[in-house]
């Protein structure tokens, strides 16, 4: 869901400037998974910007305290938001943990990293959601900690339907700053694709894992 219009389309305006995310409708990224995409996302260049990286945490924390009040503890998604996460908990004056994608094999065999108590509230910090499979992954690792998970925020969703069943079906609440449809008005607006590259855009977003760039 996204929280404010003008904040998604602002985010989206900053993550095309910095190149956080790229449109390449002719010559498509490959994805870990194997898909071609026209798309590649990688917000962790945000902390690489003051301005921006202010920005984001400043709006990610002013909509996790509207959304969800003021939690007990903030918590990064590893890796990708660990960076963004520790920023929004040093915003909002809140303890931080990151959670890994799986517990440790040695020392400690930690999955959560930091300090966290039974019955806690806890809002997860997210860099980008696509599928959600990762973040849900934090999610059922948290709620395994005996706390209380509000919500999620992230900074951009590429609003695959698959991501909201999987969120629907874990009942946790997804805010995201922006997502594909902002970001593609946006990039029309300031003319960074044409009308011809945006048919391509919502083409694959209808259809990621059988779109084919010929």
């Amino acid at each position: 869901m996204i929280f404010n219009k003008d904040t998604a389309k602002k985010t989206a305006e900053v993550l095309l400037q910095i190149n956080a995310i790229k449109l390449s409708p002719k010559e498509p990224f490959t994805w870990a998974s194997g898909w071609k995409s026209p798309i590649y996302c990688d917000n962790r260049i945000i902390l690489s910007f003051p301005p921006i990286r202010n920005y984001i945490r400043e709006t990610m924390g002013k909509q996790i305290e509207q959304q969800y009040g003021k939690p007990d503890v903030i918590a990064g998604v590893a890796t990708g938001a660990i960076g963004i996460g520790m920023l929004v908990a040093e915003y909002l004056g809140l303890p931080f943990v990151y959670v890994r994608p799986e517990a440790k094999a040695h020392g400690r065999k930690n999955q959560i990293e930091g300090f966290l108590e039974s019955g806690q509230n806890v809002v997860v910090v997210e860099d980008l959601i696509s599928t959600g499979k990762s973040s849900l992954n934090a999610v059922r690792a948290l709620k395994e900690a005996h706390v209380n998970v509000k919500g999620m925020v992230a900074i951009f969703s590429y609003g695959f339907d698959i991501a909201a069943q999987n969120f629907k079906e874990e009942n946790i609440t997804l805010n995201t700053l922006s997502n594909y449809e902002n970001l593609l008005e946006q990039a029309l607006d300031t003319k960074y694709i044409t009308e011809e590259q945006l048919a391509t855009l919502k083409n694959w977003n209808a259809n990621p894992s059988e779109w084919n760039a010929n």
